[in-house]
């Protein structure tokens, strides 16, 4: 899938015509929103029209819930700043929160290779365990199989999760409007680069952390300040925050602008992206969320960030204009401007 782009009745706007999979298809780019659009929605969704999001919102006699799933094939597993297990849980709390919804339970699928030591095994439960425990969700069950050995990369998970939409929020593309405010939650990047140089890709030190983490405080803390004035919001996970926000221009058919001066990022983030010839804006978050806002909300929903742990980074980065319609622009404090596309290809791969 897409970045944060879970399977929700999406417009089959294209065919795939691709002979195999790559591994651009997982990347949440173009590759993933072809493979999404032109294979999956056709066969699964027929003519819905709803665009992709990163929960559904259901009703089942008369109650509604909000459920999302995710996979995580992360390589290596443990990484600087958190692990497998860790991002299991807090990925889908956060496709959760970014819905409109309150996390309550998750239930979880472990794909394991033959050889894995117990002691990783056990590490990597545990991280589940006090990951759930910090976001405030119960594990509700799962289920284990087990694979040859070379098959698995030590172990995938997959994640379900059932939450509980927050009243006085609807978030739909088709409700943002031209001077709409876009928030940013902190500092973009840090995930990404972090797993390439858990890798050992770059020859490069830097003090640099996974910011893994559950944003659903920050979320209900918008929330709260904005309710009603709160549009819309995605956790830029695979793709960046460039892939989210060509995602939203595409399908609210009105332009995004952002102010590149505004955008924080981290010196260690910047230097890695210069030396590999990468965008920030392509690479992947774990911890942080975008959020369009009804201008009249907006100082209140940034000041509520702010004021929130781990918020204290957050910023209004850009504006929602008529033009570029379905596109993004990035302007400069001298005057320069620059359209950013969808992320192409998978420069990053298995970062989460």
């Amino acid at each position: 899938m897409s970045a944060g782009a879970k399977l929700g009745n999406p417009v089959p706007k294209i065919r795939f015509r691709e002979p195999q999979i790559e591994m651009a298809h997982g990347a949440g780019g173009k590759a993933s929103r072809r493979l999404v659009e032109g294979l999956f929605a056709p066969l699964l969704f027929g003519a819905s029209s709803e665009p992709l999001g990163d929960a559904a919102h259901l009703k089942i006699n008369g109650t509604r819930m909000a459920v999302t799933t995710d996979s995580f094939v992360v390589k290596p597993i443990v990484f600087p700043g958190g692990s497998i297990g860790e991002l299991a849980v807090n990925g889908t709390v956060n496709d959760l929160a970014v819905s409109g919804a309150k996390p309550e339970t998750l239930v979880l699928s472990l794909i394991l290779e033959a050889g894995l030591r117990t002691d990783v095994l056990q590490a990597e439960i545990q991280a589940i365990a006090d990951a759930a425990q910090k976001a405030g969700v119960r594990i509700a069950g799962g289920d284990t199989k087990v694979v040859e050995h070379g098959k698995a990369d030590g172990m995938y998970i997959t994640t379900t999760g059932l939450g509980a939409p927050l009243p006085g929020v609807e978030i739909n593309t088709q409700s943002v409007r031209r001077s709409d405010k876009v928030l940013l939650s902190g500092p973009i990047g840090d995930h990404g680069i972090t797993i390439l140089l858990a890798r050992g890709d770059l020859d490069m030190e830097g003090d640099l952390r996974s910011d893994t983490r559950s944003v659903f405080p920050l979320v209900s803390a918008v929330v709260q300040a904005a309710g009603p004035g709160v549009r819309w919001m995605r956790d830029p996970t695979r793709g960046g925050v460039a892939t989210s926000l060509n995602e939203l221009a595409r399908d609210c058919g009105l332009g995004v602008v952002l102010f590149e001066d505004s955008i924080p990022v981290r010196d260690a983030v910047r230097g890695a992206c210069e030396l590999l010839g990468l965008d920030p804006l392509h690479i992947a978050n774990e911890g942080q969320f975008l959020a369009v806002v009804a201008p009249e909300f907006a100082d209140a929903a940034l000041k509520s960030l702010q004021e929130t742990p781990g918020g204290d980074e957050a910023r209004i980065i850009g504006e929602i204009r008529e033009q570029p319609a379905g596109s993004v622009l990035v302007t400069t404090l001298y005057g320069g401007s620059r359209i950013v596309d969808m992320l192409v290809g998978d420069p990053l791969p298995r970062i989460c």
